[in-house]
Order: C-alpha cells, then structure tokens, then sequence
C-alpha cells in the first residue's frame, strides 16, 4: 500500500499580482461568510465576498510588494520534502504533497496528483500547530470536498489538534534559547518575551472553539520551559469586517509592556509569509520602536529537522499502521469525523 502525505496549508500568493492577489483574498472572504452572522445567498455572499477583497487588496498588494512575495510555498514544498526523506528514512512508502486552501496548488490539485501517482491510501496533514475552525478542521473538510468533487473513493484519516506533541514544543522552545543565545539576550533582563499568534473572530470561540484555550496552553507551557513567568500575549487581528476578534490586540500589548526590548515569538505559524514578515517585521517593530523599545523576532523553524520529525512522528501510525492511541491520539471532538485523530481530546471534559 503506497500511503500519499497531503500537507495543508493556507496559501499566499508568491508575487505580488493584483489579479491573484484579489482572487486569493474573495476565495478567503468567501469562505468565511459565517462569521459576519448574516443569511445570505450565495450571488449575495460572492458579492460581499468581492467587495470586501477590493477593499483590501491594496494594503495587502503594498505589503507582498515589500516583502518581495511569499515564501510560503517555498516552504511548504521544502516541509514536504524534507517529511518524505524523514519517512523513507525510517522505511516507510509514502508520497508526500502540499495543498492549499486558498492558492494554487489547491487541495484539489494534490489529491489529483495523488491519484495519478497510483495512492491508495491519504493522510491529510494541516501544517497549523494550534487546531482551530478555518484552519485545521476546514482544510480537513475541504479535502474531503476535493476527494468528492474528482470522484475518489480512497481511505483517508486526518489529523488535527498536534501542538502537544513533545518534540514540536522542544522545537520551539530551543528555537527561541538560540535566538536569545545569538543575539546575547536573557529574558527578564530587561527584555519582555511576547507571543504573538494569529487572532480568530469572537463567532468562532462562542462556536465552541478552543483555538484560544490552545494558544494560552502553548505559550505558558514555553514560557515556563524558558524560565519566563513575565511573558504577553497578543493577536494579530484581521478587522476586516464588522465582527469582534481575540483580545488583546498584539499591538496593545506592545503598547504597554515595561522593558528595553521585546522579543517577539509568532506562536501560530511554520512558515515565513505576509503575517511575520510584514505584520511583525515591519507594522509592530514600528510600533515598538515607536515606545521606545529594541525589537527582535523570533524566526520561524520551518525547516528544522527537529520539527520536521514531529511531523513523522503524528503520521506515522498512519503509515504503519498501528493503533494511533498507541501514539496518543484520539478521535478528534472539534471535528468529529471518524479517522479524524488529535493530541487534544484526551484532555477534553465530555
């Protein structure tokens, strides 16, 4: 049985073209119509849609065009690379594919390429490391959407909520010691640890999410590990519709944080794109050096090793097919489709 590894991702367009650029962001817009709590057509929501992405493409367009385009898809095809290699490193026969939700290539895409290479069997993988609605539970559906639009019939399990896993939060933890060790920093020494992860909209939470619940988790878990029980937390928040996000706002924490420096960790990305480059780079290092504080920013661990073997890890009972409880996962309760397994529920109340 030859096993194929689709590696979901979000997409970001690569080039700053305006055309992509507002195709990329109506598709986003589209997507996510719930959240603005209105009943509406479908005309009416690709309407909405639309001029929604018009109003922000340009900011949008200005920060691609300063940062050259994303990386993101370099990465993600870096990512599943290196997971192939790590798999046959460890004798297993996997193909390993990236599909994006909302550029080329598309999920779609992957799951026809993984029919034509002769797959039996599909594991989806989102590359988001704190499980929420739009992120990990919607490109799991929209995999199961693409495997119907192209009339496959293929076993296939998901994995959602996998933060927890050890080997991903060393990965983070030494990541930041290294950053520090770099650049001759010691957290509390006048320098402010501060997370900064990808805010969600309020609707999503009242849903019943736990997006946050996981966020707070994660942070205070690397933040014990680092020996710094004084560090923020802040979101980046997208307000652009109508509708409250997480609080508080990363630039709020900036504002009031009583130190020389901060150095900032982008808790909920793997992947270098519009979000750390551009958001953090550039708008919140303004901010900061604007209260007069020295900033720094954490890179992003993208193609670590270390990281890339957590990966294996989640999927490889997958693979090999044992028992994924063996290897603590369990049916998901965010998205609760059976052969969908996470690292969260066994810590869930029922």
């Amino acid at each position: 049985m030859t096993t194929g590894i689709v590696l979901l991702n979000f997409g970001e367009p690569s080039e700053p073209d305006r055309d992509v650029v507002v195709d990329y962001l109506e598709r986003i817009f589209f997507a996510n119509m719930d959240i603005e709590g209105k009943e509406t057509t479908e005309k009416e929501a690709r309407a909405r849609a639309s001029k929604l992405a018009q109003r922000r493409a340009p900011g949008l367009m200005e920060e691609y065009e300063d940062i050259g385009g994303s990386p993101l898809y370099d990465h993600a095809t870096t990512q599943a690379s290196m997971l192939a290699a790590e798999l046959d490193r460890r004798g297993y026969d996997v193909n390993t594919y990236y599909g994006m939700q909302y550029t080329e290539p598309f999920i779609t895409d992957a799951v026809e390429q993984a029919r034509a290479d002769g797959v039996d069997h599909l594991v989806g993988l989102p590359i988001y490391p704190l499980c929420g609605p739009s992120t990990n539970v919607q490109s799991l559906d929209e995999l199961d959407a693409a495997l119907d639009e192209v009339g496959w019939d293929v076993p296939v399990d998901g994995l959602t909520g996998w933060h927890k896993h050890p080997g991903y939060t060393r990965c983070r933890i030494d990541n930041i010691r290294a950053f520090l060790d770099e650049n001759d920093l010691s957290l509390g020494d006048g320098t402010q640890l501060v997370f900064s992860a990808h805010g969600t909209p309020q609707y999503y939470l009242d849903e019943g999410s736990r997006y946050e619940e996981y966020v707070e988790e994660f942070c205070g878990v690397v933040a014990t590990a680092l020996d710094a029980p004084d560090y923020a937390l802040g979101y980046q928040n997208h307000e652009n519709r109508d509708v409250e996000w997480t609080e508080p706002d990363v630039e709020e924490v900036i504002e009031n944080v009583e130190a020389d420096r901060v150095v900032v960790e982008p808790v909920s990305f793997m992947h270098e794109q519009s979000e750390t480059l551009s958001e953090l780079d550039v708008e919140l290092r303004e901010e900061a050096e604007a209260e007069g504080l020295d900033f720094y920013r954490v890179p992003i661990p993208y193609d670590d090793e270390r990281f890339v073997g957590a990966l294996a890890d989640l999927v490889e009972p997958f693979v090999a097919g044992y028992d994924p409880s063996y290897a603590g996962l369990q049916q998901c309760k965010c998205r609760d489709v059976p052969g969908t397994m996470c690292l969260n529920a066994a810590h869930h109340d029922e």
